[in-house]
């Protein structure tokens, strides 16, 4: 197991192991030099038994983001450069592995708890976890800062094009 100091990656690793499912954890520390070019790594490499199995970017997100009333409920950015790199790995890889961005959602309050049909206990705190295929994701985003170079995408198409990440596995 690599060390992790982000907990939404640790708290996936949890929900994974949890459910017994297989899984690989792919160390970022280092970037991997592919056809001369340094590429960004996935986070873990997962086993499905529905097939494909999965390259996964765990993003972790505050749900709601900002406030537990008044916040943004679906923040799904990630930065331009995860979606080339994830789509590089899945050719690499081959046509058994499909990339994924995994939403890692840390629920905060009592009335964002309420809007989730299960959430995952881990270190006394609640997660959500929803994926969405990163070739659907790019298809669908936008720039949400050139500055930060973030993409995303806007938070209605995202809720029709996530799936809790258990009907991945």
């Amino acid at each position: 197991m690599v060390l992790r100091s982000n907990h939404y990656d640790v708290a996936f690793e949890a929900y994974l192991r949890s459910r017994r499912t297989p899984y690989v954890s792919v160390d970022e520390t280092r970037r991997a030099l592919l056809e001369q070019a340094s590429l960004k790594s996935m986070d873990f490499i997962v086993y499905s038994a529905r097939r494909p199995n999965l390259l996964v970017d765990v993003k972790g997100r505050r749900f709601p983001s900002g406030d537990a009333d008044t916040g943004h409920r679906w923040e799904n950015w990630t930065t331009a450069e995860d979606l080339p790199a994830l789509q590089k790995w899945q050719s690499v890889f081959g046509a058994d592995f499909r990339a994924v961005l995994v939403f890692a959602y840390h629920v905060v309050g009592e009335r964002a708890r309420a809007e989730f049909d299960s959430l995952f206990s881990f270190r006394d705190a609640q997660y959500a976890f929803f994926g969405v295929w990163v070739d659907e994701y790019r298809e669908a985003m936008q720039v949400r800062s050139s500055s930060w170079q973030t993409v995303s995408v806007p938070s209605r198409l995202f809720r029709d094009l996530r799936q809790p990440f258990e009907q991945f596995l």
